[in-house]
């Protein structure tokens, strides 16, 4: 099975998290994950609480490899090859019910456009392969991710508890009559 391409926007390559990753982040060996991934991850890269993101992103890359491309991704700033956060989509649509991006800035690269930069491109590639609609599920507390959704069109449609993150406002972009970029 290939590799998954990055997607490209004007500042940032999203390229896959590969499965070897995620399994040497997974058992704790972060050298073993910048071996695996090819390039030096930040410390901060993955918060502790993100296990179970891990393992959800691990068993759905296994189940389907060739929908990796549906999976977490690193953001990575080209003009100087630094990883600035990770994105990508909670899995294929088929598995999760919707195509539904996710996006986490590291705290030093945040307030310069990454994250929307970064959502922008997901929703774009979503739409290069048919989708629709693409959703986000953000916290009401999240400013910062709420401003993200609301300055690329996406608009609220209900709320969600989810079992990890409790409270979530589900946003939506309709990408058949839209152009966000």
């Amino acid at each position: 099975m290939s590799e998954p391409a990055p997607i490209f926007t004007a500042r940032l390559s999203l390229e896959p998290l590969r499965p070897e990753t995620l399994e040497a982040f997974v058992s704790d060996d972060t050298g073993a994950a910048d071996r695996a991934q090819g390039r030096v991850l930040p410390e901060d890269f993955l918060d502790p609480a993100d296990d179970f993101f891990l393992e959800v992103q691990l068993g759905r890359m296994r189940s389907r490899p060739s929908r990796r491309g549906w999976c977490a991704r690193v953001i990575v700033r080209v003009e100087d090859d630094t990883v600035v956060g990770h994105c990508g989509f909670h899995g294929p649509p088929e598995d999760v019910g919707r195509a539904e991006i996710g996006y986490t800035i590291l705290p030093v690269y945040r307030g310069k456009g990454y994250a929307v930069e970064a959502a922008r491109g997901l929703v774009d590639w979503a739409r290069s392969q048919g989708e629709t609609v693409v959703f986000a599920s953000v916290s009401p507390h999240n400013s910062a991710s709420l401003a993200v959704v609301d300055k690329l069109g996406f608009r609220k449609t209900g709320i969600q508890i989810d079992e990890i993150d409790g409270e979530e406002g589900v946003f939506e972009l309709n990408v058949s009559e839209s152009d966000p970029s």
